[in-house]
């Protein structure tokens, strides 16, 4: 055998080598051991943190980053200056970091830091570590990383911090040094301004010690529940096993392959379990008083009818536990756990317990980068709780009558912004967008429409079994827009890359109209246009004078073909519209004696700039 065919084979091999052994892209690893002990009088704690890294990338990492997120809350910080010069700030920001006093600031300060056993030179340059690397990680090589620091938990300003409108004493959100996520497209070292987060998939196992007075809720499984006793039941008693030293106790928390971890502590907090059917246990955290006892007694009911459609439609909740714990300033997503604000009606603490709840679905275990693609996490979400809510009126959970379409709000705000001229692109990292208003309407309201017109151009049946496809898919992978759209194409056989290049890359709006409607040949003729600029498959739905109603589906040539689980026999599929033409000729079968009226999109399926125009009366 020549040397040159030696060399071909073994390049060939290589080749299939790595297609067979990296079908999906790579994940880096962590495995943080944590270790605190907390001074409730100073609100200060200080902590050990071993963390080892795993680089699963075939790239050589030089340096690695740290986000330190309690630095965001000092005067001068760039979460205070972008807080104070935005156009319309976040009210409960605004100005208050930077009137914030020495012992009401946050900070995190490192004492020390090694790498496998060597100390290492590192830099802390707002809220991110930056970390240089004498001995750089290799592809494959796991670095052990020893932390020694200390923090003050500022004052309840955003997310995290101590002393909450209702009460709660601390809400430990962005709580500890956290290494910065590395992926296919580099670092991600963003400094906190109070967007969105990402993170590495990991092993979490912390330990805090604290007053023995407190109670503590929130990510992971606690390991010693038999022996902290005190408060952790309802009854408040405690354990005979509880052994304080010098007055505190240590909870033992445990989560596995998660990439984030939230705790609340109260000294008043009730605690309440509930088992749901799929096994999973519901723990509950909240201050007992007359505007939460009724409401948090009834939470347990609903959220364990709610698990059983969501892992029907959604995808199978997977960790043991999820915890519901009142603290933080609203509603904030962890991983196996949230922060929520209690005294609220049974509507509103339902509603934010779902949406909260569902963000485990799209940020935690899909784990998009929800700094870049914001709306693929807080617009599937709010998508995801609108059907969710709906199914919980639907079994009289919640006081109302169920809607026939749970989206028709979401598609009506994004249709009334796109005239405000504000609107941006959903290309925009979630922290350069020029206003707060911008960027909640796309992360959550276009990202709610993106997934509704989907269904609408896939039919819904498709839909749901490419929503479910997704998931089982990319779960744990971190997955992008184009991961996402490749398995809608998948399921539905369809060409989607047009909707998805539209729909992310442009501000572009689509409105559709019935020109007029009239005879020739003996043939009924529906004239139609494209007003706007984004094209879309249309469903044209002919009522006729018995209110009866065929609809004609209308798929866009670059589509490759059309919306095939037609749920009503009465749906018809005329030709393809090309995009490039303005205006479409529909021919009916119906004498136009016999046609009351005609609609475009007659069950608001999309978000047509001016639906004035889409009716049409004969």
């Amino acid at each position: 055998m020549s040397k040159r065919f030696n060399l071909t084979l073994l390049t060939i091999l290589s080749i299939c080598v790595a297609v067979i052994a990296q079908p999906d892209r790579w994940q880096q690893h962590v495995d943080y051991k944590m270790s605190i002990d907390f001074d409730v009088n100073n609100h200060r704690f200080t902590g050990d943190q071993t963390l080892k890294y795993t680089n699963n990338s075939p790239d050589t990492l030089h340096k690695v980053f740290y986000h330190l997120y309690f630095n965001a809350f000092q005067p001068g910080s760039m979460m205070d200056e972008r807080s104070r010069t935005i156009s319309d700030p976040d009210r409960r920001v605004g100005s208050r970091i930077a009137a914030l006093n020495p012992d009401e600031i946050g900070y995190h300060k490192i004492d020390a830091l090694t790498k496998d056993g060597k100390t290492v030179s590192y830099e802390v340059v707002g809220t991110i570590l930056e970390v240089e690397l004498d001995d750089p990680i290799l592809p494959g090589q796991t670095s052990e990383f020893k932390m020694k620091f200390n923090s003050q938990v500022p004052v309840q300003i955003r997310r995290s911090g101590r002393d909450n409108n209702e009460g709660i004493d601390y809400s430990m959100a962005q709580w500890y040094p956290k290494l910065a996520e590395y992926d296919y497209q580099g670092w991600h070292a963003n400094p906190y301004i109070g967007r969105e987060f990402y993170g590495v998939w990991g092993d979490f196992d912390v330990k805090i010690n604290i007053d023995q007075s407190y109670i503590i809720g929130g990510t992971g499984v606690l390991q010693n529940a038999n022996e902290i006793g005190y408060g952790y039941t309802k009854d408040k008693g405690m354990s005979p096993n509880a052994k304080p030293v010098n007055g505190k106790l240590e909870w033992h928390f445990v989560g596995e392959n998660i990439h984030d971890f939230m705790w609340a502590a109260d000294p008043d907090y009730t605690h309440t379990k509930a088992m749901t059917r799929s096994g999973t246990e519901l723990h509950f955290y909240y201050q007992e008083n007359e505007r939460t006892k009724d409401n948090w007694e009834k939470l347990p009911g609903a959220m364990a009818i709610a698990l059983d459609y969501m892992n029907e439609n959604f995808g199978k909740y997977p960790y043991p536990v999820y915890s519901f714990v009142q603290g933080g300033d609203g509603g904030m997503e962890y991983p196996m756990a949230t922060l929520i604000t209690g005294e609220r009606s049974f509507g509103s603490l339902v509603g934010v317990s779902i949406h909260e709840w569902m963000h485990s679905w799209y940020h935690m275990i899909l784990g998009t980068n929800e700094s870049l693609y914001a709306w693929m996490d807080e617009g599937y979400t709010s998508f995801a709780s609108a059907r969710t809510m709906n199914h919980l009126r639907e079994m009289k959970v919640l006081n109302g009558n169920p809607v026939e379409n749970p989206h028709a709000n979401t598609l009506s705000g994004l249709m009334r912004f796109n005239s405000t001229g504000m609107e941006e692109p959903l290309s925009i990292h979630s922290d350069h967008f020029n206003t707060n208003r911008a960027y909640g309407v796309a992360a959550y309201t276009k990202g709610h429409v993106f997934l509704k017109q989907l269904e609408g151009i896939m039919g819904e049946r498709t839909f749901k079994r490419a929503l479910l496809r997704y998931f089982d898919t990319w779960k744990f992978k971190h997955p992008n827009p184009n991961d996402f759209i490749r398995v809608m194409e998948k399921e539905s056989g369809l060409e989607l890359d047009w909707y998805k290049e539209y729909m992310v890359y442009t501000t572009k709006t689509a409105d559709y109209a019935v020109d007029t409607v009239y005879q020739n040949n003996g043939k009924t003729v529906v004239d139609l246009q494209r007003v706007g600029e984004m094209p879309l498959p249309i469903d044209v739905t002919i009522v006729k004078n018995d209110d009866s109603e065929v609809i004609y589906n209308i798929p866009l040539r670059i589509m490759r073909g059309d919306k095939s689980d037609h749920t009503s026999a009465q749906i018809k599929v005329a030709e393809d519209w090309p995009w490039v033409y303005r205006d479409y000729k529909l021919e009916l079968d119906i004498p136009i004696s016999e046609i009351k009226s005609v609609h475009i999109d007659k069950n608001f399926s999309f978000a047509d700039f001016d639906r004035d125009n889409n009716n049409y009366k004969l």
